[in-house]
């Protein structure tokens, strides 16, 4: 690439501001890249090298000389003014217009611009990132990324592991600014992998339209169900739904509602025979306690609902068209699964050993809606006190 090219691509002051106005909007590299009248990997390499992270903006401190004060300055200095004639123009202290021009060459070579210049530039001090310092901390953090944990699940691990410990606590942001700034030199980018996303750079969150699907013989709403189902007091409520991958495979995932335990099923199909056998025969290894209801999307795969409640004894609900959100533990939870099973991956080739893996660790990371203790510990709990 030579010198002309280079100058060609960078982008000015204004572009980078619009730039960064654009991505934290949700619009795409292509969009933005449009929009700017620039190549897509110009504009590409700038997000990238800043980790998806808008870079803070500088402003000069109303406290500070401005070039136009220096300028007054460099005009008193020529004409031979004494320090405190010039200050009192400025309406500043002596000893500030005195070290202003001491700081920069004397009297005989103070110039307005250098100086702002050489100012603006001395005062730029990036404090170390405390990732950088601490190495026991960043042994931890890196050591809990690599076991799949969240960087807020991290941070709040900390401050329970080590509560008189000021020196082991980071906030979540700061981990994340250091996975995708690599310019802090605190965690490897390889790390980045185990986050859910598995993404290179930060993105903005962008809405997600919700689809509905088909109709289910004398399905019984979920505004029939009772109300100990919706304030989560007692175990054994749970919420269903298929997680899809390529080549048509998929499995089951169910999560209950007052622990967020998960549980995964391998399916050979998605007609409602196999998803309903396959979801019966999970269903009755539980005790009786933890089999009370079922709430599932409007997915035809359980279209022969009446065949699962007389196997497990479970009632089921079934939300209303076009809203995942009702059954928002279970979308929540397919969210997390996608960490190990990307879209379009082939489901398939899953054993039943490997989903219970999956679900074992999800089941022992700590989750902030359960005040950062783990499902597993949550549901035993449950367990005990019923027992």
């Amino acid at each position: 690439m030579t010198a002309n090219q280079t100058e060609r691509e960078r982008l000015t002051l204004a572009e980078r501001t619009e730039l960064w106005h654009r991505w934290r909007s949700g619009e795409l590299v292509a969009r933005i890249a449009g929009a700017l009248g620039r190549p897509n990997n110009t504009v590409y390499e700038q997000l990238y090298r800043a980790g998806g992270v808008a870079p803070y903006l500088r402003r000069r401190s109303s406290r500070v000389l401005s070039l136009r004060e220096r300028e007054e300055i460099s005009r008193g200095v020529c004409s031979c003014c004494s320090i405190r004639q010039i200050a009192g123009a400025l309406q500043r202290a002596p000893s500030t217009v005195s070290r202003e021009i001491a700081r920069h060459g004397g009297r005989s070579l103070y110039r307005a611009t250098h100086a702002d210049r050489r100012a603006w530039s001395n005062a730029r001090r990036p404090k170390p990132c405390k990732l950088v310092l601490n190495a026991r901390l960043r042994a931890y953090v890196a050591g809990k990324l690599v076991l799949e944990w969240s960087p807020e699940q991290i941070s709040h691990a900390l401050a329970e592991q080590f509560p008189a410990d000021n020196s082991m606590r980071v906030s979540h942001e700061t981990i994340y600014r250091s996975l995708f700034i690599q310019a802090r030199g605190a965690l490897k980018r390889e790390l980045a992998a185990h986050l859910r996303t598995r993404r290179a750079m930060r993105r903005p969150r962008r809405k997600r339209s919700a689809a509905g699907q088909g109709q289910i013989v004398e399905a019984i709403s979920i505004r029939e169900r009772p109300a100990e189902v919706a304030d989560r007091a007692v175990p054994g409520h749970w919420e269903g739904d298929l997680l899809c991958g390529g080549k048509n495979s998929q499995i089951a995932t169910l999560v209950e509602r007052h622990s967020r335990f998960v549980m995964l099923v391998k399916l050979s199909g998605k007609d409602t025979t196999t998803v309903v056998r396959a979801l019966s025969t999970k269903m009755r290894k539980l005790p009786q306690d933890l089999r009370r209801s079922l709430t599932w999307d409007r997915g035809l795969e359980l279209a022969e609902h009446k065949r699962f409640s007389i196997a497990t004894d479970m009632q089921v609900y079934f939300c209303d068209p076009r809203s995942p959100w009702q059954r928002g533990s279970n979308e929540n939870t397919n969210g997390l699964l996608r960490q190990y099973f990307p879209r379009g991956t082939d489901l398939s080739g899953c054993s039943q050993a490997h989903l219970n893996q999956v679900a074992l660790r999800l089941n022992t990371r700590p989750r902030k809606t359960l005040g950062f203790r783990t499902p597993a510990d949550k549901l035993n709990d449950a367990v005990a006190q019923t027992a």
